[in-house]
């Protein structure tokens, strides 16, 4: 039985997309990943939480919201209904990634990754409701979100660079002291869902259970680990300068500088103004931006070459070729 090619290679064998194009696919993941985390606050600060009292379905009789449900309906189907536009988004890079020659398995597998992500939130978003906004599940899908916008920023910075073996630009202390700022904004983002899952925005106007832990507390420690990460981020700009480090760290850090000093803005006014649903949201975006250029301080500090762009044999690969590709996996590339 002569063998047969599945979809994607149909669209490699007619379509070659170039590196330019498969940067930008990369780069629409990103800011997809910061949609979602934007709208999934959206829903919880509007109330929004259980505008569809089940899953999948809006309610038990119904795919789609009724009029008796109202906006929180309409806010709550139309999240659900975005994570289709972001499969989309995911879809095309990775079609473009598995289109473009010479092949690049590292590419198709982040995009796959992207894929296994996004289809794990959605499962976990509708825990979210069965559960009834439980605010451990609730702190869960925020952090599988920035975990879809981990793996969309290491696809874009991989669709723009090559496949060598990575070399540091900087030596192996200041590559360390990067891997440890990222380290402290992740326990950051973490200590930011626990303090959401504390807090007075549930997410839904009745009566939510929140975690049983001092609210105030939470916060000081958050605010504690903002200080943490600004000192390290501070010690960078330091090291970085003394060891005469390239311009492009450098001015990526300066680009982290800037939006954490916009984040620590915008969180003094949530403060003082007693957390109003607007300006919390805008936190949120910022602390995707921070999350986004924080990963991109480190993924600066190495280099694997420059991209290779256009194929040397000019040729698509042959069947046996295609024949060995491996089967869409979750794993990240180095």
């Amino acid at each position: 039985m002569p063998n047969t090619l599945n979809p994607l290679e149909l669209i490699a064998r007619r379509w070659q997309p170039s590196a330019a194009f498969v940067r930008r696919a990369a780069l629409a993941t990103v800011v997809m990943a910061v949609i979602i985390v934007v709208t999934g606050g959206a829903v919880r600060l509007s109330q929004s939480g259980l505008g569809c009292s089940t899953w999948p379905k809006c309610t038990p009789d119904s795919l789609t919201p009724t009029a008796a449900m109202g906006i929180n309906g309409l806010i709550e189907f139309g999240n659900r209904m975005l994570t289709y536009v972001l499969c989309a988004v995911v879809g095309l890079f990775i079609i473009a990634a598995r289109a473009r020659h010479p092949r690049r398995r590292s590419l198709t597998r982040l995009g796959w990754a992207q894929f296994w992500l996004v289809m794990s939130n959605a499962v976990i978003g509708g825990i979210t409701v069965l559960t009834g906004l439980n605010p451990y599940i609730v702190s869960s899908h925020f952090l599988a979100a920035t975990a879809l916008l981990t793996v969309a920023v290491l696809s874009w910075k991989r669709a723009s660079e090559g496949d060598e073996e990575p070399r540091g630009l900087v030596p192996r202390p200041a590559r360390q002291l990067a891997r440890l700022l990222v380290a402290a904004t992740g326990a950051l983002t973490v200590i930011g869902t626990v303090v959401t899952g504390t807090g007075p925005h549930a997410g839904d106007a009745k009566k939510v259970h929140r975690i049983p832990l001092d609210w105030q507390e939470i916060t000081q420690l958050h605010v504690d680990f903002v200080y943490i990460v600004v000192g390290l981020s501070v010690a960078l700009w330091f090291t970085l300068r003394a060891v005469k480090a390239p311009a492009a760290p450098r001015r990526t850090l300066l680009e982290l500088f800037a939006c954490i000093a916009l984040q620590g803005v915008i969180g003094y006014v949530q403060y003082f103004m007693g957390l109003p649903e607007i300006v919390i949201g805008l936190h949120m975006l910022g602390s995707a931006l921070v999350w986004i250029c924080v990963l991109r301080v480190c993924l600066s500090l190495r280099d694997r070459g420059p991209l290779q762009e256009e194929d040397p044999g000019g040729s698509a690969p042959s069947r046996e070729q295609e024949a060995a590709e491996p089967q869409p996996a979750s794993a990240l590339s180095r």
